[in-house]
């Protein structure tokens, strides 16, 4: 295996391992556990679900940006991250439980073949993709994973979004 190969699988299996914890988190509850408030402010596991799903898709929209060498818009500009989470959730909000799971499936699926069609040399520890990639994902599943293992246990403090 070349070392840029080596960098894509590493990426990969650090971003599975992240992911599975996640929705090892919630497994096994019934779909009316999943739209229960509070599990981290006023939302629920099925809110914490389109939320991830809206970041993965973020970073799609904006890593290739920052392969051209541009920066994303931020976020503080534009009423900060809590206002765009309520601006994007706000849409979401409608929509049911399988819906969401649907969004939430097809949207991580996307962001594998996304991450694996990526310039190899742009996933360094050091580099804007990787970071931009670790916000928007393994490193946001873990923040969030921990909340419902805490809201499951009873622990919860209800954190923000």
């Amino acid at each position: 295996m070349r070392p840029s190969e080596d960098r894509v699988e590493r990426l990969l299996k650090r971003l599975d391992a992240a992911w599975q914890a996640f929705n090892d988190s919630y497994a096994g509850l019934p779909d009316s556990r999943l739209t229960e408030p509070d599990v981290t402010g006023d939302w629920s596991i099925k809110d914490l679900l389109a939320h991830v799903t809206i970041w993965e898709l973020e970073a799609m929209k904006y890593v290739p940006l920052i392969i051209e060498g541009g920066r994303p818009p931020r976020y503080a500009t534009h009423g900060g991250i809590d206002a765009f989470n309520a601006r994007t959730m706000a849409q979401k909000q409608n929509l049911s439980l399988p819906t969401i799971r649907k969004q939430l499936d097809e949207t991580h699926n996307r962001l594998i073949d996304f991450i694996k069609s990526l310039p190899e040399d742009q996933l360094t520890q050091e580099s804007r993709v990787r970071r931009r990639l670790r916000l928007d994902t393994y490193g946001h599943y873990r923040e969030h994973t921990e909340a419902i293992r805490q809201w499951r246990s009873g622990n919860s403090d209800s954190p923000k979004p």
